[in-house]
């Protein structure tokens, strides 16, 4: 970058001479719309240009995400202390003086492009980490580190959600009839789908075992979330006929439990003499009426606890059951097990 032709010129034919592409702008302003339109692995500009100059267009692009590791390079026939200075506070990464050795001009491009590909390296390294362990992290947690890298809102706090169990009907006859590999294969398969609709529904799962997951639906008011967890229930009890269509094996089962109601939601550290782990969950009374709700529906159920048949009023058809008290509830509890959705008026 710079206002002088004949500058430009000799570099451009000295860069691609030796294999170099480059692009060339005449001024500050100039500069930063090529950066944006192409971004470079390099940029040399000089300080002195019309419009706006080199340091004022240094300090904008060390300013932005997409060329804030780019280094530049100011050329200067400018030798003073104050220059330098103020280079440096743009975040200029070098400085060479006019005029430019051949020799030291090389040398300097070729130090600065070694440091900025070794930079480039590490971070897809980083980025291929994240992705990796991402994997095995919940989209709640994914979204609060995204809003806030530095500080997360990890703590837990009550939160009004609407808790979904899903467990394989005789998932234990299934692990004797077939081999554990064909097992894993067919149980990824099945909650990969899964998956796909609870997260378009704006749920997630935040907890597995072999045979059955924990779904949280937290958005929106308290009505919306249990009619979105009820929604993808029956969604899911689809799915789930229309992949045994496709398999070979027997048909696999599901049943599911809901419940709605506030839930103490965020992360719990556990801290061992070997190491530390977390989770994010949601806990409560709510989650543990969830969890018995599923245990006790048959093949093909949902059952719902008392606070989500409220909140899902007369859009769905449902029919109270009696299945006796539930495992570790105290009192006895109303619930109502889904037949589908409210005929349309």
């Amino acid at each position: 970058m710079d206002d002088e032709p004949d500058i430009v010129a000799y570099l451009e034919h000295l860069l691609t001479a030796i294999g170099y592409r480059t692009l060339s702008a005449g001024n500050g302003t100039e500069a930063l719309e090529r950066v944006a339109a192409d971004a470079p692995d390099l940029i040399l500009m000089d300080v002195t240009m019309p419009v706006m100059d080199g340091i004022t267009a240094c300090g904008i692009l060390k300013g932005r995400d997409e060329s804030r590791l780019t280094p530049v390079v100011i050329m200067t026939a400018l030798g003073s202390m104050e220059d330098r200075v103020r280079g440096i506070e743009a975040g200029a990464d070098d400085f060479l003086i006019k005029p430019v050795d051949n020799r030291e001009l090389m040398a300097r491009i070729q130090t600065a492009l070694r440091l900025k590909h070794a930079v480039d390296r590490k971070l897809r390294e980083l980025h291929r980490i994240r992705d990796h362990f991402s994997k095995f992290v919940p989209e709640a947690v994914r979204q609060l580190i995204a809003a806030n890298p530095e500080e997360p809102a990890l703590a837990k706090r009550e939160r009004d959600v609407s808790i979904l169990f899903l467990d394989i009907t005789g998932y234990a006859r299934l692990s004797e009839e077939l081999r554990p590999e064909t097992l894993n294969a067919l149980v990824e398969r099945y909650f990969s789908t899964y998956l796909d609709r609870i997260q378009a529904a704006a749920g997630d799962i935040t907890e597995t075992a072999g045979d059955g997951f924990m779904a949280v639906f937290q958005e929106g008011d308290a009505a919306a979330h249990a009619q979105r967890a009820a929604a993808t229930a029956l969604e899911l009890l689809a799915v789930t006929e229309a992949l045994n269509r496709r398999e070979p094996h027997r048909p696999l089962g599901i049943h599911m439990g809901i419940n709605s109601g506030p839930a103490w939601v965020g992360s719990s550290r556990y801290e061992g003499s070997r190491g530390i782990r977390w989770t994010f969950t949601a806990s409560g009374p709510v989650t543990n009426l969830a969890a018995r709700l599923a245990e006790v529906a048959r093949d093909g159920e949902i059952l719902v606890g008392p606070a989500t048949a409220r909140r899902l009023g007369d859009r769905y058809r449902l029919e109270r059951v009696t299945r006796g008290r539930l495992k570790n509830i105290s009192d006895e509890v109303e619930h109502h097990r889904i037949v589908g959705p409210a005929d349309p008026r």
